[in-house]
């Protein structure tokens, strides 16, 4: 399989491992990165960090050699398959993390952008360069690049098709931050270290308000925020918290138990 999942402690790792062709999509990737994200989605992760292997790329977009003499029909499933794929990391009950070092193209930028935080290493090169194969994104850069960076940077970066690097990915709000050294995986796993303390429960109904603000009407919004919150305030690591909180303690949120 070109795609497989490490473990450290109870963070999950998941590598795309084609490193002859700079980590490049084909089908059987896409079909192996939706397997491995059921199997994360099933287990006891507190957090997920997607990485390539290798030094050159974390994912060089889509395998043109096979998308070349598709038909119409065939190229809209295979559109469908890759968007519902990518999909899969919104509703997974943990943030996850793609860490970009070397290229991130195409659908690897895509696959990047539907990450709950992206963080890049200093050689990294972004971009969504189908227009210069007379292509548009097609699993999800034209939707989630404008919410991340917004309309007029994202139409200036899909219509000239030109690679960023780190520095500016940073200060476009792209990415979260550059992270010094070569070592994707102590760098993903650095970062998620921020988030893996607390509650995996309030954290998800956290991300579902955050959600909110994107797609929905203020008013709409506030009315989910505060249904949200009645739900974490009656969750039983809402007692946790007040409990430590009076007792001045470090709380014992439900993390779920490391993977074995």
């Amino acid at each position: 399989m070109a795609v497989h999942i490490d473990w450290r402690d109870d963070v999950a790792i998941m590598v795309i491992d084609r490193v002859e062709a700079r980590n490049a999509l084909n089908a059987g990737v896409i079909a192996d990165i939706g397997r491995a994200l059921d199997t994360v989605a099933a287990s006891d992760a507190s957090a997920l960090v997607i990485v390539g292997a290798g030094d050159r790329a974390f994912c060089a977009g889509a395998d043109i050699k096979e998308i070349e003499g598709r038909t119409r029909e065939e190229q809209h499933r295979a559109v469908l398959l890759g968007q519902s794929t990518f999909a899969k990391l919104d509703h997974l009950p943990m943030p996850s993390i793609a860490v970009i070092r070397g290229f991130a193209l195409g659908g690897g930028l895509e696959l990047a952008m539907a990450c709950t935080f992206r963080i890049a290493l200093p050689d990294a090169k972004l971009g969504l360069p189908e227009i210069k194969l007379g292509l548009i994104p097609g699993y999800g850069g034209t939707q989630r690049l404008p919410r991340l960076v917004g309309s007029a940077r994202a139409a200036e970066l899909i219509l000239s098709g030109r690679t960023i690097d780190a520095t500016e990915a940073e200060r476009i709000g792209l990415v979260q931050a550059v992270v010094e050294g070569d070592d994707a995986t102590a760098a993903g796993l650095t970062f998620a270290a921020r988030f893996t303390a607390y509650s995996r429960g309030t954290g998800l109904l956290a991300r579902q308000a955050i959600e909110a603000a994107s797609t929905l009407p203020l008013a709409a919004g506030l009315d989910a925020e505060a249904d949200l919150l009645v739900e974490a305030f009656v969750s039983a690591d809402a007692r946790e918290g007040i409990a430590a909180f009076r007792e001045k303690r470090a709380p014992q949120f439900n993390r779920r138990p490391a993977h074995a």
